[in-house]
C-alpha cells in the first residue's frame, strides 16, 4: 500500500520530487492562498497552465477570504467554490501519481494531510476520424482514437444506458496503463465478468501499449492458429459487440478495441450486413468463406494436383504448368513458397515505410520484380497467378490474416512432400483444432458447432431485421461449459 500523505505540505513535495526523480516538465510552485501556505503541482503538456491560474484568480477574487484555517481552506475548495475539482481528494502518495499522470493538478496545502485535485486536463490526442481498418459504406464513420476517455464517451454516446458498466484498472507494472472494461450488465453473466477482471488484474505484464498485450491472458493455454478474442477501431461495432452481453476491453494510448468472448463466424461479418438487404448480405458472407477456404486451400491443392495428380488438371492448363516447371530449376511446392514469402516481404515493405514510398515499393515489386522473376525462368506463371488469387482472397478476411498466413504456406509443404493424403491429414487437424477451441467456456466455432437457430440467423447467413428483431440475441444463450477461467 502507498505512504499516506503528511501534514506538512514540504514534506509531501520533497516526496512527490523522489516520486518522478528529476523530471524537466515536472512543474510546482509554492502560493499562498487565503493566508495558507500551499504548492501547486502538475505537468507540463499534460496539464494547461492557463486553466489553472484562471482558477486560482477565481479563489483569490472572493471577498472575505484571505483569514482561514488550512483545514477551512480545504472544506472550502472541495465544497463551497465553483471550481471544477475531482470529487475524491488524493489521500497517499500513489494517488497523487495517478492524477498527476492522467493530466490534472495537485494543490498541497499546509497542515492537511490530503490534497486537492484541479480538472486542468490539456492532453494533445489524435482527433476522431475514420477507421483506416475497417471501411464500410453505410453507419458511422467515427472511430477510436488514442486517448481512453475519448474512447469511453463514444460508447457512451451509442449505448445510453444505465445498464452499461464501465470499471477502470490500472495494467503494466512500469506504465501504470489505464484499462477500462465496458459491458452490459443485465447481459453478462457474473461469472464471465468476474473471470476477465481476474484475468486482467493478474496480467504481469512490465509495460502495456495496446490490448493485444493482454490477449496471451485472457485465451486459453491450447495452442491455435486462430484467437479467441476480437478486434476493432470502430465505436459502433463496439457498442454493437456490448449490446450482444460481450465485454469490450479498452487500454490507453491505443484506439483497437479487444472484445471477448470472440467466435470464428464474426471475423466473416461487418456493420455493413446490418444495413443492407438480408439476401445481399448472405451473399457477401457466403463469399467471404469462400475467400478464406481458397486462401488457405488453393496454392496447397494446386502443387498436389500438379505434383501427384496431374491427370486431373484440363489438358491445356496441364500443358502450360509443364512448360512453366521445365523451365524453372525449383520443384513446384519450392516456388509456390518463395512467392509466398516475396508476397511477405513486399507487405511488410509498403506497410512499414511512409505511405508515398510504400505505394511505389508495392508497384515496383508488382510490375518489376514479379514480371522479371517469370520471364528470367525462376518462377512459372501458374504458380505467380495461384498465390496472387490467394493474396487477393486474404484480404477479403484481414482479421484472420495471420492464420491464414500460416496455413497457407503449411498446406504448400504438406500438399507437395505428401500430396493428397497431406492435404487432407492437414486440413482434418485445423478443423479438429478449430471445433476443440472455446472461447470463454463457448465452443469458438458457436453457433455452427454445436448447431443453432442463429447459424442460419445470424452466423453463415444473416435474416432480414423482421425476423432478427424477434430473437433477442445474447452470448449468454449461447451452450456453454463454464464461464470461469478456460
Amino acid at each position: 500500500m502507498s505512504e499516506r500523505l503528511s501534514a506538512s505540505m514540504l514534506e509531501n513535495k520533497i516526496r512527490i520530487k523522489e516520486l518522478f526523480g528529476d523530471s524537466a516538465d515536472f512543474y510546482t510552485k509554492d502560493v499562498t492562498i487565503c493566508g495558507c501556505r500551499c504548492c501547486i503541482c502538475m505537468f507540463e503538456g499534460l496539464s494547461s497552465i492557463e486553466r489553472l491560474w484562471i482558477m486560482m484568480l477565481d479563489i483569490l477574487s472572493q471577498p472575505g477570504t484571505q483569514t482561514r484555517e488550512p483545514a477551512e481552506l480545504f472544506d472550502y475548495l472541495m465544497r463551497r467554490t465553483a471550481i471544477p475539482l475531482e470529487s475524491r481528494s488524493c489521500l497517499c502518495l500513489d494517488d497523487v501519481r495517478a492524477q498527476l499522470t492522467a493530466g490534472t493538478s495537485v494543490i498541497l496545502i499546509d497542515g492537511v494531510d490530503q490534497a486537492v485535485v484541479l480538472s486542468t486536463q490539456s492532453m494533445q490526442f489524435r482527433s476522431v476520424s475514420e477507421p483506416s481498418g475497417e471501411g464500410n459504406v453505410r453507419g458511422s464513420r467515427e472511430g477510436f482514437t488514442d486517448l481512453l476517455r475519448i474512447n469511453l464517451s463514444l460508447v457512451r454516446r451509442l449505448v445510453r444506458t444505465g445498464e452499461l458498466v464501465t470499471e477502470i484498472m490500472t495494467v503494466g507494472g512500469r506504465t501504470k496503463t489505464e484499462l477500462a472494461m465496458l459491458y452490459h450488465r443485465s447481459l453478462v453473466p457474473r461469472e464471465l465478468a468476474d473471470s476477465i477482471r481476474k484475468k486482467l488484474r493478474t496480467a504481469k505484464l512490465p509495460f502495456v501499449f495496446d490490448t493485444g498485450y493482454l490477449a496471451p491472458f485472457l485465451q486459453s493455454n491450447r495452442f491455435s492458429f486462430f484467437q479467441s478474442v476480437g478486434y476493432t477501431e470502430r465505436s459502433d461495432t463496439a457498442a454493437a459487440k456490448i449490446c450482444e452481453g460481450k465485454i469490450v476491453i479498452l487500454v490507453n494510448g491505443s484506439p483497437f478495441a479487444m472484445i471477448v468472448p470472440y467466435f470464428f463466424t464474426e471475423n466473416f461479418a461487418s456493420m455493413d450486413d446490418y444495413s443492407e438487404k438480408a439476401y445481399f448480405a448472405s451473399l457477401v458472407r457466403l463469399i467471404k468463406y469462400a475467400a478464406f477456404f481458397l486462401a488457405v486451400l488453393l496454392q496447397g491443392v494446386f502443387v498436389s494436383i500438379a505434383t501427384f495428380t496431374p491427370e486431373l488438371l484440363p489438358e491445356e492448363m496441364l500443358y502450360k504448368v509443364a512448360a512453366g516447371e521445365q523451365a524453372t530449376p525449383l520443384p513446384l511446392f519450392m516456388e509456390a513458397l518463395l512467392v509466398t514469402f516475396l508476397l511477405e516481404i513486399v507487405r511488410e515493405a509498403g506497410l512499414r515505410l511512409p505511405r508515398p514510398i510504400g505505394h511505389s515499393v508495392s508497384l515496383v515489386a508488382a510490375l518489376i520484380v514479379g514480371d522479371a522473376a517469370v520471364n528470367a525462368g525462376l518462377l512459372s506463371t501458374p504458380v505467380v497467378i495461384a498465390a496472387a488469387l490467394s493474396a487477393i482472397c486474404t484480404f477479403v478476411v484481414p482479421s484472420l490474416y495471420e492464420p491464414i498466413t500460416v496455413l497457407r504456406s503449411l498446406f504448400v509443404l504438406a500438399g507437395g512432400i505428401f500430396g493428397p493424403i497431406g492435404i487432407a491429414a492437414l486440413l482434418f487437424v485445423m478443423v479438429v483444432n478449430l471445433c476443440g477451441m472455446d472461447s470463454f467456456g463457448v465452443p469458438y466455432l458457436s453457433p455452427i458447432e454445436p448447431p443453432d437457430r442463429m447459424m442460419w440467423d445470424d452466423g453463415i447467413l444473416r435474416a432480414n431485421w423482421r425476423k432478427l428483431a424477434k430473437e433477442d440475441f445474447a452470448v449468454s444463450d449461447l451452450p456453454c461449459e463454464t464461464w470461469g477461467d478456460d
